[in-house]
């Protein structure tokens, strides 16, 4: 069945604001905007492997605040923003890292004024066995494979190489490396057997005994996103990001 949005929904969200005060005056007025047009809100977000992990709660909460029906497409931020570029029909795209979103704006392909940074990325360091708890262990020659996302694409690959760069590492490590396409197969990559470690986004291993990698090592992973300029639902599309950008969105992401 189609989603609307319905008084009932605008009247949860109305009473949701004076528990979450950060949520926006603005976020409000969209809210009323799209329910006075009628729109019928589905929207299709383009999102970093990363956060697979908030695709259920926030589908729920977008569905019973708003009334929008979300659909994910998880993959490499790279990847994604390669799709966008040839014309996949996504409404929103949330990147693991600025650059590519800033690139797309810069081409017309997203919407610039809206783009925003949602959350800052955080790199995880994780072992099947838990022996592995530091970056230097990994030179250990029994470690002989380490899952990494692809640099070339994903944001939390190039993180990793540039960590264990830093660090000195990189070379005696390079002909170990075990290539994922995201963080999620590096992590697969792990946990399977088929790598000893893995150095991938802290969410997939922060509640696994993962052991966080200091943010000194490598750049921001300034996690953007923004609306993709062919989305048929501009308006809904930026209220997904405002609700990531609030209290209540925010508090997503703290979640182990």
């Amino acid at each position: 069945m189609a989603a609307t949005i319905s008084q009932f929904s605008l009247s949860n969200f109305s009473l949701s604001l004076s528990s979450y005060p950060l949520l926006s005056f603005y976020l409000l007025l969209l809210l009323t905007s799209l329910a006075a047009a009628q729109t019928d809100p589905n929207l299709i977000v383009a999102a970093a492997a990363d956060l697979a992990r908030l695709e259920a709660p926030l589908r729920a909460q977008m569905r019973d605040l708003f009334g929008i029906q979300l659909r994910f497409t998880v993959g490499s931020s790279g990847m994604l923003a390669r799709q966008i570029e040839n014309g996949a029909p996504y409404d929103v795209y949330l990147s693991a890292n600025e650059q590519f979103v800033t690139d797309l704006a810069a081409r017309g392909m997203v919407l610039p004024g809206s783009v925003c940074v949602y959350t800052m990325g955080r790199l995880g360091l994780w072992s099947k066995a838990g022996k592995i708890r530091d970056l230097k262990q990994l030179t250990d020659p029994r470690m002989r494979h380490l899952a990494i996302p692809n640099p070339a694409h994903a944001p939390y690959g190039a993180a990793a190489k540039e960590a264990l760069t830093r660090m000195g590492l990189w070379r005696a490590l390079e002909g170990r490396v075990v290539y994922a396409e995201n963080v999620r197969q590096a992590f697969q990559y792990a946990s399977s057997g088929n790598a000893e470690a893995v150095i991938t986004s802290w969410t997939m291993v922060s509640d696994r005994g993962g052991i966080l990698i200091d943010s000194a090592w490598h750049e921001p992973l300034r996690q953007s996103g923004a609306v993709v300029s062919t989305s048929k639902q501009p308006r809904a599309a930026q209220l997904l990001l405002d609700f990531l950008m609030s209290a209540r969105g925010q508090a997503l992401f703290a979640r182990p």
